[in-house]
């Protein structure tokens, strides 16, 4: 998550400055840390390994899928990105994967929760990571980021995906039933100051003692909600001690263990005692703080048998592997979530405010079935199954900002695709293929 603010309030312009507990931590470095808050930051994006694109770039050292840009380009522009083919995410935190590749003894197919999953970064990096019939569960406790998260992951792909939002203590009834709990936490913002004016805007002693006893709150909760044998993967993107290691050191005084993550010293990252830290003068990154603790104990295999085969339903034919999954119908809208976890995904549903309990298949309008927008995005459509409209870059924009396509006796539904991923739906009307991307996802820009 990104660091905590105000909503509705444009940035300010604020001089870069550096805290004063970060001149205690870095003594005469503090100026090179100024200096380097003072350059452009550096632009990166994550590839999509499920979505191979042709996307160059130089590679972040720490992340097989980061690549480094030499400039910023006008992403809402680009097609890929909103076929989910990469995500436009600051390097640092891309260190994610190498916690979760410390994560030796996590099963196979692990119950993953991220707590504090908006606008959605992290939870496509871990679903990038993760086996596709592992269970990734993304929660948003803030109404107003919930609908960005939902959008960014439906994008991305992932099958076995569920977005709930809820404080994290709502999920406390579920009990310790997570493999891989992440709480990328609301924070100060400080590793933020270089390309964030209302991080340094907002920045204040006061902030970071509501932040502090905030994260305490959540640390609390998401160690309760962890299986023995699990981990916890802990994130800030600030630089105080009491937002990080402190913190980490509670929850070791609760029983956890630190758990070392692997890495280069050519990286630049430093180890803290208790963590790893990301300074902008070292790394080719932003401020980023990341531990890994785990839970004593055996770990227990979760989910359960998958309950008997549903009735067919129409839907189910769109689907490359229908059997593997089952039917969750909510209001007009059809989602699809592993068998396996059916039985748990429906329990969590009963607990806290799920606003999507499983990957969007369909919706029911007009007296029939229709694919969901997501679905088109998702690795458990079959292509196969739909006439395919293939789009260049100027169509792809045209259909991204909601116009219908010119056509000759077009009818039924058909898959829009660019570069052979898919993109959105598109339904016959003669001379016109009226378009189905959501309204409240169509480019603005020109």
């Amino acid at each position: 998550m990104a660091a905590t603010r105000p909503a509705g309030k444009p940035p300010r312009q604020v001089p870069v400055e550096i805290p004063p507990h970060v001149q205690q931590l870095l003594g005469a470095e503090a100026d090179e840390l100024l200096d380097a808050l003072k350059l452009p930051p550096p632009v990166s994006i994550r590839l999509n390994p499920s979505k191979p694109t042709d996307v160059q770039g130089e590679p972040v050292p720490w992340c097989s899928q980061g690549r480094y840009l030499p400039e910023r380009p006008r992403f809402t522009l680009d097609p890929l990105l909103h076929a989910g083919a990469y995500y436009v995410q600051e390097a640092s935190s891309m260190m994610l994967g190498q916690a979760l590749r410390a994560c030796t003894t996590l099963p196979r197919n692990p119950i993953v929760l991220d707590l504090c999953a908006a606008p959605g970064g992290k939870s496509t990096h871990l679903a990038a990571l993760l086996p596709r019939e592992a269970l990734l569960i993304s929660n948003e406790p803030v109404p107003n980021r919930q609908a960005a998260l939902a959008e960014n992951l439906w994008k991305w792909g992932h099958s076995n995906s569920v977005v709930t939002g809820a404080e994290p203590a709502a999920f406390l009834p579920m009990g310790p039933f997570c493999n891989l709990v992440l709480v990328d936490a609301p924070c100060s913002g400080e590793g933020m100051f270089r390309k964030d004016p209302q991080a340094r805007a907002q920045w204040g002693p006061n902030l970071v003692k509501i932040c502090a006893i905030r994260q305490q709150h959540i640390l609390d909760a998401a160690w309760d909600l962890l299986a023995p044998g699990g981990f916890l993967v802990y994130s800030t993107c600030t630089w105080e001690t009491c937002e990080n290691e402190d913190q980490v050191h509670r929850l070791v005084q609760r029983g956890a263990e630190h758990w070392t993550i692997p890495i280069d010293p050519q990286w630049g990252v430093s180890r803290s005692n208790g963590g790893l830290r990301c300074w902008p003068h070292r790394v080719r990154g932003e401020g980023f703080f990341l531990a890994l603790l785990h839970k004593p104990g055996a770990a227990v295999p979760q989910g359960g048998a998958a309950p008997p085969d549903a009735l067919p339903h129409p839907a189910d034919q769109w689907l490359h592997d229908p059997e593997a999954f089952r039917p969750v119908e909510r209001g007009h809208t059809l989602y699809a979530v592993g068998a396996r976890w059916h039985s748990l995904v429906s329990r969590l549903a009963r607990t806290v405010r799920c606003i999507a309990p499983g990957s969007p298949v369909a919706v029911h309008k007009g007296g029939t079935w229709m694919p969901h927008p997501a679905l088109a995005l998702n690795g458990m459509l079959d292509h196969g199954q739909f006439n395919l409209l293939d789009l260049d870059s100027s169509q792809a924009l045209g259909f991204l900002r909601g116009e219908p396509i010119p056509a000759t006796h077009a009818a039924g539904t058909a898959l829009v695709r660019y570069r052979n991923l898919g993109l959105g739906w598109v339904h016959g009307a003669g001379n016109r293929w009226n378009n189905r991307w959501p309204p409240e996802w169509r480019i603005r820009l020109r």
